[in-house]
């Protein structure tokens, strides 16, 4: 039964899933809570079964105890103990696994048989790859070969970033894949996408008139997208000094939130309507052609030591598995335009990195000021009105607008009216897992990447590679605890522009209403 009876409840029909990797820590963070809030607030019904692969051996009840653990300390509802977390529990079986190794495969076909006869499940099967990417092809050709996609229900393939490393391995990982699953059947996690307020940017554009008519280049002077860290590299050095930031953040995340922003409105309320308009902006990019080109749009940065709260930081080149000549970008900023009718003249800022003052993602729309010249404008120094969409950690909107300052003869002052979704009591707000889960399991790949837009993702991604690989000494650097390069700064003040302030930076002499 649903925790929550106010919960519009879908369940998700009958299926076996499949976390492989399953010891891993995105499984006990991520998957194995959003697995049981569904369940707790009845989007499970009880024709489902959870089976975890993984090399490394595990009895049963070892499997169910980190089962426990990763729920009482990463879910947003505590455990039930006692019954109902004995029922719960009952869905869960572990099969050690070499994935290199087809007869184990058709060993797990037997295992999943009987699991499929004891809940009434019709041969559904959803294979979540929590895996390196470079394993996805194999993976998926020995579920083929070990008689795993012969059911007679449904089977997709969930598969977590990095899709490739440039746009040659996409399409080598794509083509793999293409000849075990069709496009249809492959779901590509951005789990972006699956943020209530990142999904709540359609409804905040489309459900409102008094956006619409204003979202377009004769009212909006810039739009900047922050997506920022507060943490180090921590144990994804190896990784990350071979990916760094445009590619850990830029080629997905970044492009992802600003295809939200900018696309037309769909035609008919259908996944494939949705994302052929999200393709239409990343192809509606305007390039970057030569090196010159990328150094005078993008910024490339690294972080040294700094100071944050007291505490020394040591800089990226300090970091564990880090090479200490490295020059990985841990931070980069870029102006953007969508060469589109609607977005003609409009540049998009992005910037993303890690060790910066404050952790968040936020989005701010920056309208065009009042003219300064008449009227108000001509006695007083009116601030431009923001429409600020903030995705993480906390959720929310706020808009920024003039108005009189009480008790004030004439002055005006920024005035921001905010939203505060993670205040709101009795709100549990649901993580991005849970949602993407479910909509897998239903078939609903709204909020997943298809492959066209991958592919021109990186295709726009791989010109800013390129060029930095041409000059891999040219790199900014920063002090960790700081807001990055002083370039990041000047990239904006070339056009009039400045960062706005984000989460927890709020301007001190704006009056804040907050609800």
């Amino acid at each position: 039964m649903a925790d929550n009876q106010n919960l519009e409840v879908l369940q998700a029909p009958g299926t076996v899933f499949f976390i492989f990797g399953a010891t891993g820590d995105l499984a006990h963070r991520k998957l194995y809570p959003a697995i049981y809030s569904l369940y707790r607030e009845g989007k499970l019904a009880e024709d489902f079964a959870v089976i975890g692969v993984a090399r490394r051996p595990r009895t049963p009840e070892e499997f169910r105890s980190d089962l426990y653990d990763s729920i009482q300390e990463f879910c947003r509802y505590p455990v039930k103990d006692g019954e109902e977390w004995a029922r719960f529990a009952e869905h869960f079986e572990y099969k050690s696994l070499d994935i290199h190794n087809v007869d184990g495969y058709r060993e797990l076909r037997e295992h999943t048989e009987a699991m499929e006869a004891k809940y009434g499940i019709p041969g559904n099967r959803l294979f979540y790859l929590a895996l390196a990417p470079e394993l996805f092809g194999s993976v998926s050709l020995n579920l083929q070969k070990g008689g795993m996609l012969e059911s007679g229900g449904w089977h997709r393939l969930v598969i977590e970033k990095p899709f490739g490393y440039d746009l040659p391995s996409a399409e080598k990982l794509n083509e793999e894949l293409n000849q075990v699953f069709k496009e249809e059947e492959i779901f590509r996690i951005d789990h972006y996408l699956g943020k209530e307020m990142v999904q709540n940017i359609e409804v905040i554009r489309f459900a409102n008139a008094f956006f619409e008519p204003l979202w377009n280049n004769k009212h909006i002077a810039n739009v900047q997208i922050t997506l920022s860290e507060t943490v180090g590299v921590e144990e994804r050095g190896g990784y990350y000094d071979h990916a760094g930031a445009l590619r850990d953040m830029g080629q997905n995340h970044m492009l992802q939130l600003l295809t939200m922003i900018a696309m037309e409105p769909p035609s008919r309320l259908l996944a494939e309507d949705i994302r052929d308009e999200k393709v239409k902006v990343l192809r509606s990019l305007r390039p970057y052609p030569t090196e010159a080109e990328v150094k005078a749009h993008v910024v490339r940065g690294q972080y040294t030591e700094g100071e944050a709260g007291g505490k020394v930081l040591p800089g990226y080149r300090q970091e564990d598995k880090i090479d200490p000549n490295s020059n990985t970008e841990t931070y980069f900023a870029a102006k953007l335009y969508v060469d589109n009718f609607r977005w003609a003249g409009v540049p998009f800022y992005i910037r993303t990195g890690k060790r910066l003052p404050v952790k968040t993602t936020e989005v701010v729309v920056e309208f065009k000021s009042m003219p300064n010249n008449v009227y108000l404008g001509q006695k007083h120094t009116l601030a431009p009105n923001l429409l600020v969409i903030r995705v993480n950690p906390m959720e929310g909107i706020y808009i920024k607008i003039n108005a009189k300052n009480p008790g004030t003869e004439s002055e005006i002052k920024p005035l921001a009216m905010e939203f505060c979704q993670s205040c709101q009591v009795g709100i549990n707000s649901p993580e991005a897992y849970e949602r993407l889960i479910h909509d897998a399991a239903h078939g609903d790949s709204t909020y997943f990447t298809r492959w066209d837009e991958v592919a021109a993702a990186w295709s726009f991604i791989d010109r800013i590679a390129e060029a930095w690989a041409k000059a891999p000494g040219e790199i900014s650097h920063y002090p960790a605890g700081s807001w990055g390069p002083k370039e990041a700064e000047e990239l904006l003040a070339q056009d009039g522009f400045k960062w706005w302030p984000v989460n927890g930076q709020e301007e001190d002499n704006v009056i804040w209403i907050k609800g």
